[in-house]
């Protein structure tokens, strides 16, 4: 074993933990042949196989076993060492890692811009996730910091809200219920919803939301993908529960609105999370003080910066000159 390297480990860990090659690949931005051939040489040094497969699925073997929790305590010793260096390079020269649920991906790159922009040399390892996803990161310390709509209750957590986040119903302008008002909830369990996936933090807000009515909605489709369901709303193929935080420019161009439904918005908030015992390295302390401190208002500025852009870009002076030409 003294000549596996600790991208092999790294690379082993992630398959080890996904139990998948191709969602490794994806993990760690590279092709599945690649994460292949440096799990092949990690065997080769090991002199065993640390995987077999059965039907589909793989699974890990005894070697595997050992060699996973060996290569998490190299990882981890690795990772210390790193943050401590950190801390002698303090805020300017940093990297911040920090990870966000999808709903996030509107207007946290701003976020991080900005921040940057404050703090000159500061650099960034930032990753987009599903709330399953981000909680794995965090448990496994793969992130100094995960921001959030519902942090978890059960772990050893800081939970800092920095930012209100309100959900609300969606629908097509020429939907049924479009400009009705006060719509129960009964009444939306005839409608199709076109929702994110289980797992994800709009999928358990929905939950919260609905209450007990959640079981007699009528769940027609589950997408990862935020955009691809508004297209879907937008096209009629149903309604949706989603972050107000995501329909900004749609609400501008008139391509959804918000239906006024009896419980609706669902108020709920971003947090920003870290493990109770993290040593946070000066970067990522400093951006969970700016989050604290300057989130909300920046979150709100952004927002109506990318309606307008999108209004001035896609409104209607807009489509009648491009309809001119």
């Amino acid at each position: 074993m003294r000549h596996a390297t600790l991208r092999q480990l790294k690379v082993f860990e992630s398959v080890a933990r996904n139990l998948s090659f191709s969602r490794a690949a994806e993990e760690l931005y590279l092709t599945q042949p690649a994460v292949s051939i440096q799990v092949k040489k990690l065997e080769e040094h090991a002199g065993l196989p640390l995987f077999e497969q059965l039907g589909k699925k793989i699974f890990l073997t005894p070697a595997g076993t050992e060699m996973l929790r060996s290569s998490r305590v190299i990882i981890q010793q690795f990772q210390e060492t790193e943050e401590a260096m950190t801390h002698f390079k303090g805020i300017s020269g940093g990297k911040l890692s920090v990870a966000v649920i999808s709903a996030g991906d509107y207007f946290f790159p701003r976020l991080l811009v900005e921040f940057v922009r404050r703090h000159k040399g500061a650099t960034l390892d930032f990753a987009v996730y599903n709330r399953e996803e981000l909680l794995g990161r965090l448990t496994d310390n793969l992130v100094d910091l995960a921001v959030m709509v519902r942090p978890p209750t059960d772990a050893d957590t800081v939970n800092a809200p920095f930012a209100p986040h309100p959900y609300v119903i969606v629908a097509a302008p020429d939907h049924p219920l479009a400009g009705k008002k006060r719509i129960p909830m009964t009444r939306l369990a005839r409608e199709p919803f076109v929702v994110r996936e289980r797992g994800s933090d709009t999928w358990h807000s929905m939950q919260e939301g609905f209450g007990t009515h959640f079981g007699s909605l009528n769940i027609a489709m589950e997408i990862r993908s935020t955009e691809t369901i508004k297209q879907a709303v937008a096209a009629g193929m149903g309604i949706s529960f989603l972050s107000a935080h995501t329909i900004s420019g749609e609400l501008k161009s008139k391509s959804l609105v918000v239906l006024d439904v009896q419980g609706f918005p669902l108020m709920l908030n971003w947090y920003v999370v870290h493990r109770q015992n993290k040593r946070l390295p000066p970067v990522a302390q400093a951006f969970k003080d700016f989050l604290i401190k300057d989130g909300a208002g920046l979150i709100d500025q952004f927002l109506q910066l990318e309606a307008q852009h999108r209004k001035n870009t896609f409104g209607p002076q807009n489509r009648r000159k491009t309809d001119a030409k």
